[in-house]
């Protein structure tokens, strides 16, 4: 009986002991006191008022950001307020990292406050009303308990504004944690990212040095929380290294977070893809140094690409011209010179400003892009065909112009040299790895004068040896003098020329299959037409206007043929053949085999690479290297780059590449890979293969 009393007792206390509990602002349970926060407890109808949930936390416990990490979850508030009052969203002061064995938490010790605002509507009667709030959490050390409370808050509505002093304490708590909420980005500021074979390198520019940066990302899954943040300071911001999951797939569209500068400064970014500045320059002339020696390079480049097979032809056109003017002629050749050289120069700058601002909407992409295009091989592929037809003698391109008027056809032959420039940087482009391969790579990387002016150095240098000719009359000498032999090496001109488009066919081939080489063919068959009603009938305005129509219709067929009736092949079918030792590239793959303690080796190509192509037969299918790369028990890769793929751009980004051919040889217990130069041989590829053993 006595025991049945005592319980009695105890319900009747617990239940009168009930009301004060439910009407707490605060409560102390696991680790950790909660309150409810509001400095001003008398409420206006119509206007808003402060309020937060305020953690004072024991010793080495801590509650998380509202991305946790790698463990937790955030504190969350589910408000049952009167009618006509409304609660905003918790707001998230900026985080610390919080290291848990080998996790790593994003969240906050000793004390917190999370702010929200509280907003009442003008149809609130006045009166006291009662604001009650369920607060639930994780609180963590070693080990995580979940928490909750039932949280209440007395106020009055008043219809005016409230005339009542705010809490000392709930006011001093605000007005004390407030500013460790992140602030908006300034509008001056900007932050960028591009991504590469790691993560992400993230540039936060806000116009002057920055010496510290930590990011905290807002999503889940996007980086390798543990993972250390390497920095390096640049004159305007900083660009930080950050490692990606191990399970994220694809590159997100925007790097939302929070990041932290020098001197404790936070701020909410939200950045957008675009090129990274190359971080911590050594010094201003060290940068200076850079760019000439660069610039030098490309000069010498563009020299060199004179001589490849898909350039010469376009120079020896310009040549056959010159041999054929006359002496008066020739000082006149000044000026196509340099309409030629401003042809190349301003081509080049159309390339790369396209590039430029392609990345800085988001695009990823490399040097040669257009190349990755069906659309544009097929009609590189038919233009080139035309200009064969019209080199072989079927017809004169041209010719219906003669009788326009001297005046007017000496603006066709400067239009003429300035489209020869243009047609000779759009067939040089894919050549230009072999030589220019880390010029290109730095130029992409820098500023966009720095990248222009090295560009710029590569144009002039692709129309130097024309230009010595115009303007050193006398070297003229040293050509042979014009006869028959010219009609007959014009016409022998069009067998590269074909050669070209055979490539091209082929290039095209690659990426879609019968289908597209069918829609090629049919361009080709019509373009022939064409050219015969210009041969057959010259000069004449009606067979003119016709073969223009008949051109267009050659143009409009192939570009339906090639996007609607063939279809893409896959990419497995252009890099790896069944018996073949080499495998598709992914990320995923180099990963397991290095996970495995194999070398791995990487051919970063393309079907329009000719480079490309000619190591992969000259050295990487030869039997020595195959017997090499066997003994050393080699994993194999090849990044088809024949169509755009933004892992592999954003690989050669990371390696400071913007072009094929690119080849990385991942050695055993290392980081970076070892590249190999762009021109191979296969004793350059054993002899880095014997290396292994000292790495």
């Amino acid at each position: 009986m006595r025991s049945f009393r005592f319980v009695w007792i105890f319900f009747l206390g617990l239940t009168a002991a009930w009301p004060a509990l439910a009407a707490s602002s605060s409560a102390d349970v696991n680790h950790l006191h909660v309150q409810l926060v509001m400095p001003n407890r008398a409420l206006s109808a119509g206007g808003p008022a402060d309020a937060g949930l305020y953690f004072k936390l024991e010793s080495g416990w801590h509650v998380y950001w509202k991305n946790a990490g790698d463990a937790g979850y955030p504190p969350r508030l589910r408000w049952t307020p009167p009618d006509g009052v409304t609660a905003g969203a918790l707001q998230f002061p900026a985080p610390k990292r919080l290291a848990n064995g080998p996790l790593m938490d994003f969240g906050y010790d000793d004390e917190v406050l999370f702010p929200l605002q509280l907003t009442v509507a003008k149809t609130v009667k006045a009166g006291s009303v009662a604001l009650h709030a369920k607060a639930d959490w994780v609180v963590c050390r070693e080990v995580c308990i979940p928490g909750k409370a039932d949280l209440e808050l007395p106020a009055t509505v008043s219809a005016g504004a409230g005339t009542a002093a705010p809490d000392p304490a709930d006011q001093a708590l605000l007005s004390r944690l407030l500013p460790q909420l992140p602030q908006p980005f300034p509008a001056s500021a900007k932050a960028i990212f591009t991504p590469d074979a790691t993560g992400f390198k993230l540039a936060v520019l806000t116009g002057q040095k920055e010496t510290t940066a930590l990011f905290f990302p807002a999503d889940k899954g996007v980086l390798d929380n543990p993972a250390p943040q390497p920095v390096s300071p640049i004159k305007n911001g900083i660009v930080l290294e950050l490692k990606k999951d191990a399970d994220l797939k694809t590159t997100p569209a925007t790097l939302t977070g929070v990041v932290e500068l020098s001197g404790g400064r936070n701020y909410e970014i939200a950045a957008m893809p675009g090129v990274v500045p190359a971080g911590a320059p050594a010094t201003k002339s060290a940068s200076a140094s850079g760019v000439l020696k660069a610039a030098v390079l490309a000069f010498l480049g563009g020299i060199l690409l004179n001589l490849m097979p898909c350039v010469f032809p376009v120079l020896f056109l310009k040549g056959l011209a010159l041999v054929q003017a006359s002496g008066e002629e020739r000082r006149k050749m000044r000026g196509h010179g340099e309409v030629y050289a401003t042809g190349i120069v301003v081509s080049f700058w159309v390339l790369v400003g396209a590039l430029l601002a392609l990345r800085a909407a988001g695009a990823t992409l490399g040097w040669g892009f257009q190349f990755q295009s069906p659309v544009f091989v097929a009609l590189m592929a038919g233009l080139l065909f035309f200009l064969g037809l019209s080199l072989a003698g079927q017809f004169e391109i041209g010719l219906s112009l003669t009788s326009a008027g001297g005046s007017l056809a000496q603006k066709q032959g400067y239009a003429g040299s300035f489209f020869t420039g243009v047609l000779a940087v759009i067939v040089a482009t894919p050549c230009t790895a072999p030589f220019m391969g880390a010029a290109v790579g730095y130029a992409l990387a820098q500023s966009a004068f720095v990248t222009f002016v090295i560009f710029t150095a590569l144009g002039l240098g692709l129309a130097a040896p024309y230009l010595a000719l115009c303007f050193q009359p006398a070297w003229t000498r040293l050509l042979p003098r014009p006869g028959a032999w010219m009609e007959v090496m014009k016409q022998a001109t069009a067998v590269p020329i074909f050669a070209t488009v055979i490539w091209l066919a082929w290039v095209l081939a690659q990426t879609r299959g019968a289908w597209g080489v069918a829609a090629l063919l049919a361009m080709f068959l019509l373009l022939a037409i064409a050219g015969w009603i210009l041969g057959r009938w010259p000069a004449r305005s009606t067979p003119t206007v016709a073969a223009a129509l008949v051109i267009a219709a050659a143009i409009a067929a192939c570009v339906y043929g090639v996007t609607t009736l063939a279809s893409p092949m896959s990419a497995g079918a252009t890099t790896a053949k069944a018996g073949d030792a080499w495998e598709p590239w992914s990320q995923s793959a180099v990963d397991k085999y290095r996970a495995e303690g194999r070398p791995v080796f990487v051919d970063f190509t393309a079907s329009w690479c000719l480079s490309c192509q000619v190591n992969e037969r000259v050295a990487l299918r030869t039997d020595q290297v195959n017997a090499a790369f066997k003994q050393a028990n080699v994993a194999l890769l090849k990044a088809d780059w024949t169509e755009h793929d933004d892992a592999i751009t954003a690989v050669l980004t990371s390696f400071g590449r913007s072009g094929v051919p690119a080849y990385a040889l991942y050695a055993p217990g290392t980081g970076e890979p070892t590249l190999l130069p762009e021109v191979l041989t296969p004793g350059i590829v054993v002899d880095a293969l014997k290396g292994l053993a000292t790495k």
